[in-house]
């Protein structure tokens, strides 16, 4: 494993702590405004048991190299599994974490890919031979 993509990994984990922290402290109130109005669970509670997910998976991914392959992949699918929610905050016009415009909305969405990116190279899903 390159040194650029266990950088990666160390900070897509610490970033996933932190925002996971955010879930259920500081910040939960933004996130509930981002929870899509069809989703058809109580907002508080999607946005803590995502702040849970996100926790467990960014500690996994730092403190689990030997499983970085399936944490990656793991983490990869939680950031597609949230896209539709992205989607539904642009779509619906919800003002959350200064994303205040259409504009600003839309352009957060090709972010998401950049996401699954990190989260698969950190794994070692993008690398040209196998560690």
């Amino acid at each position: 494993m390159s040194t650029a993509s266990t950088a990666a990994r160390l900070l897509l984990g610490t970033a996933m702590v932190g925002a996971g922290v955010l879930h259920l402290t500081t910040q939960r109130e933004e996130f509930q405004a981002q929870v899509p109005s069809w989703f058809p669970l109580d907002e508080d509670f999607t946005v803590v048991a995502s702040g849970v997910v996100e926790i467990g998976l960014g500690a996994a991914f730092i403190a689990l190299p030997q499983r970085r392959r399936l944490v990656g992949g793991l983490l990869a699918a939680f950031f597609v599994a949230i896209f539709p929610g992205n989607v539904a905050q642009y779509v619906e016009g919800v003002d959350a974490f200064g994303l205040d415009s259409d504009r600003a909305r839309l352009v957060r969405l090709f972010f998401q890919p950049v996401l699954v990116l990190w989260a698969l190279w950190g794994g070692g899903w993008l690398s040209r031979r196998r560690d």
